[in-house]
């Protein structure tokens, strides 16, 4: 990612009391911007609308008053960084102007330019922007409720999913083995089922004996599989299985009871699963017709404008966004295109091209990282790779220099998204 990884979009700014969020603004106040979701993209977008024009009236709506962090979350799952250090406030938004309001976004309602909130409040618009996440589709692998969830977390949300499998993962025997499931189709960050994988390979080795990995995936490749592969011969031999459909990687049915998987291949006891469900966009963007029949919200790549429900913007993890990958990076480079777009609307002039990058890092071990590096511009209105950075920038192998750039990375991202 270069340039675009190091430049700070947000200054960080000086912790101080959360300021009250303020549900009617005067209206010499400037155009009001509603941000209904507030992780990397939405908290992002938010500073950089202020940021770019401090007279805007920017509202960020989430009941949640901190968000918990997935990219660092596999390090804290094996002990290699605590918990709490995941965990975001939001005071540095305040402290840069946004109002922060403790509520969820329930509906749109579109012709009235107005959202309604949880708590029942509705608030007007002049722009709104849509960053729901994703959810997790329930009942994928048959048997995969939220009971079954406790018994065999996902942690694909953080907070006390990751913490539950970070405590069942200290519980596992000698001679245990654990499961990765990772599910068909478009998910959050695609590598790191295999970070996962490869850091509990790296606690067990160091805490347990005879103890081995199966990773379970309904895909037939992964994400640089040639690196995390070589990786793992390196410094795991033997540990470490991957299994693609065609060797009973797809899970069908699970029994959390009896910590049982099964799949085209049979019955598998284990004793540890991490299941990782189908995703979809957050609620709002179903029950608001902002995603489209394959699931995800398609947007307009100069603006992300919903292509379903004109004036409203999505961004992060839920809108299709040509190549780009859900990730915290993209979500970001996302969040600040759109920001610009809307600055420069409420201007009357044209959003600029858009010139996207992302990054996402892997660990492989405690000192060793991989990154995924991609550029993304416009080209027959569509946002596509630049074929030459990936060919420039393809990652060979794993290294400490990776790993010292993942945390200068997380740095930075937390000052640009919570300037924190």
């Amino acid at each position: 990612m270069g340039m675009m990884r190091r430049r700070a979009f947000v200054q960080g700014a000086a912790i101080a009391l959360a300021l009250s969020g303020t549900r009617a603004p005067a209206a010499s106040a400037g155009a009001r911007i509603v941000i209904a979701g507030g992780g990397f993209a939405g908290s992002c977008c938010a500073l950089e609308l202020r940021r770019l024009n401090s007279s805007l009236r920017v509202l960020l709506c989430d009941a949640q008053p901190h968000y918990f962090s997935c990219p660092m979350s596999n390090e804290a799952l094996v002990g290699l960084r605590s918990f709490g250090s995941l965990t975001l406030a939001r005071a540095g938004l305040s402290a840069a102007g946004v109002e922060y309001v403790a509520a969820r976004v329930l509906a749109i309602e579109a012709a009235a330019r107005r959202v309604q909130l949880t708590d029942g409040t509705r608030i007007a618009y002049d722009r709104l922007v849509v960053a729901p996440g994703i959810r997790l589709l329930s009942g994928v692998p048959e048997g995969y409720d939220a009971e079954a969830a406790w018994d065999m977390p996902h942690a694909w949300e953080g907070g006390a999913q990751a913490r539950r499998l970070g405590q069942l993962l200290a519980a596992v025997p000698d001679g245990g083995t654990v499961a990765v499931c990772v599910p068909a189709g478009l998910m959050r960050c695609p590598p790191a089922p295999y970070e996962r994988a490869s850091l509990v390979a790296q606690y067990l080795r160091g805490h347990r004996r005879g103890c081995k990995i199966l990773i379970f995936d309904s895909n037939n490749h992964f994400p640089r599989q040639d690196v995390f592969s070589a990786a793992w011969e390196e410094l795991y031999p033997g540990m470490i299985e991957w299994l693609p459909p065609a060797d009973g990687g797809a899970i069908i049915r699970i029994d959390a009871r009896s910590r049982t998987l099964y799949s085209a291949s049979g019955s598998h006891k284990v004793a540890l699963a991490c299941v990782i469900p189908p995703q979809a966009p957050g609620a709002l963007a179903l029950t608001s017709g902002l995603s489209s029949g394959h699931g995800w919200c398609p947007v307009e790549p100069a603006t992300f404008e919903s292509q379903l429900l004109p004036g409203v913007h999505v961004i992060g993890d839920a809108c299709i966004a040509g190549a780009m990958p859900k990730s915290a990076s993209a979500a970001r480079a996302q969040a600040r295109q759109c920001a610009l777009a809307i600055v420069a609307s409420l201007a009357g002039a044209a959003p600029p091209p858009p010139q996207l990058a992302s990054v996402c890092y892997s660990h492989v071990s405690a000192t060793s990282a991989l990154a995924i590096r991609a550029e993304f511009s416009l080209v027959d209105a569509e946002l596509r790779q630049n074929p030459a950075l990936a060919g420039a920038e393809a990652v060979h192998e794993a290294s400490a220099a990776q790993a010292q750039e993942a945390e200068d990375w997380y740095r930075d991202i937390r000052s640009a998204c919570f300037a924190a």
